[in-house]
């Protein structure tokens, strides 16, 4: 399994919120032979949507993971379900693409949302979900100033139109901090991102989906027909196989994947529960989830039990001094926006990794070339609701059934390579620090 980060990016964190919320139940490790019609490497929020599609179809799914599932991105993001997927603006899409396929991708954009509801809502998954959509906050007035423009175009895309808070309505609204006005999106909401996938996993089973865990999918061959994935303990001989990894792809499972995605870090703290006191001292008192204008972004959220989750994207490598500076900057950018809350202990800290696509968009599709073998991948940090829609509206597709939601084309164009090989995340360098230079 050649992967390009090292080891560390790769290791159970230690101190996860949600690992404490939800600790994730252990399936047991692949160990003998088995058949299959199809089956699922990884077993995360596509993996397991996948699985419930083709499980409610009859159809036989057995499904593994390298570690435990959810161990993945799944387990560790910061539990934002809203619009998103794609690092594009809906100008480029409709450009690149056609306006029509852009107009289909604004409409799975709000269905992966509604997608996600509805499973929370069909299989009473309670995922200590709050949130009226999304709020953006303006880091300087001219960001603001562009906010505003862009209001004609959210309209258009979503059919709402997003709420304008003034800079000075954001304390009133329990959104104190150094910003300068901000839009709120009502599409979207948040969640507990383990409590939903475990949610997930008691349904899967229960309609005979198979799960293992610490089955790490050796190789993946095709032979009479038939696709053999290998473990270390065991085999298994389906029709189709559908990856389902993301950012926690390996270079060579199976070779196609090599250099197709990139991988990048982001960190997130969670703080001890914050008293009302210590709120109204900060004025940010809202359950609203939130992130602000920075290219390099910063996403935060008060959760129902008072604890304040703060993250950020990472760094380029996963060495100890790489995650000590990063441990240090990501409290100083916290204490740097809510300064009120320099004297708040931070409980929990960890970094997980997101997935790039060299054209920016998701991909869900086939494999070229190789029959029955499939993937989907690429949601740009975006994957609570894109993540689950893709993984879902893709095991239609491959059983035949006409897609329950609107499905873009572009989607299932195969990505293309990144140049630089595995020394590729390099490309991560020279554009975060143009970002850093363009938000300030």
């Amino acid at each position: 399994m050649k992967r390009i980060y090292e080891a560390g990016a790769y290791q159970t964190p230690q101190s996860c919120w949600w690992r404490d919320t939800a600790p994730p139940t252990d399936q047991p490790q692949l160990d003998r032979d088995r058949r299959t019609e199809i089956a699922i490497i990884g077993g995360g929020f596509t993996g397991l949507n996948a699985a419930l599609i083709l499980a409610k179809a009859s159809i036989e799914t057995i499904v593994i993971d390298a570690e435990q599932p959810g161990w993945g991105a799944s387990g560790r993001n910061g539990g934002f379900c809203c619009l998103g997927g794609s690092k594009l603006s809906g100008g480029i899409i409709g450009r690149r693409f056609g306006e029509d396929q852009r107009a289909d991708w604004h409409k799975a954009e709000r269905a992966a949302v509604d997608h996600v509801n509805a499973l929370l809502a069909d299989n009473r998954i309670d995922a200590d979900r709050h949130s009226d959509g999304e709020t953006l906050l303006a880091h300087t007035p001219k960001a603001m100033q562009e906010m505003l423009a862009s209001r004609d175009e959210a309209k258009t895309s979503y059919g709402v139109t997003p709420e304008v808070i003034a800079a000075e309505e954001l304390r009133q609204r329990g959104l104190g901090g150094t910003f300068f006005g901000g839009l709120t999106l009502p599409i979207g909401f948040a969640l507990n991102p383990a409590k939903y996938h475990a949610g997930l996993a008691q349904s899967a089973r229960a309609l005979g989906v198979q799960l293992f865990g610490q089955s790490p999918a050796l190789s993946i061959t095709r032979t009479g027909g038939k696709w053999r994935v290998s473990t270390p303990t065991g085999t298994i001989t389906a029709d189709k196989v559908i990856l389902a990894t993301n950012g926690y792809s390996s270079e060579d499972i199976p070779n196609w994947l090599r250099a197709r995605y990139l991988p990048v870090q982001s960190n997130i703290i969670v703080t001890r529960p914050i008293t009302e006191d210590e709120q109204t001292r900060q004025g940010w008192t809202s359950l609203q989830m939130c992130y602000d204008s920075r290219i390099l972004l910063h996403y935060f959220r008060l959760m129902p039990d008072g604890r304040f989750l703060f993250g950020m994207r990472g760094g380029l490598r996963a060495t100890p001094n790489s995650e000590a500076a990063l441990s240090r900057k990501i409290r100083a950018d916290f204490h740097a926006l809510f300064p009120a809350w320099q004297d708040i202990d931070i409980s929990h800290e960890w970094s997980g990794l997101l997935c790039l696509m060299r054209r920016l968009t998701p991909f869900a599709g086939a494999v070229p070339d190789q029959p029955g073998l499939f993937a989907a991948m690429g949601y740009h940090g975006n994957g609570v609701a894109m993540g689950s829609y893709l993984g879902a509206r893709l095991a239609e597709t491959i059983i035949g059934q006409h897609p329950s939601g609107p499905m873009p084309a572009f989607l299932s164009t195969p990505p293309a390579r990144f140049p630089l090989g595995s020394l590729r995340r390099l490309l991560l360098a020279p554009a975060y620090s143009a970002a850093t230079l363009f938000d300030r």
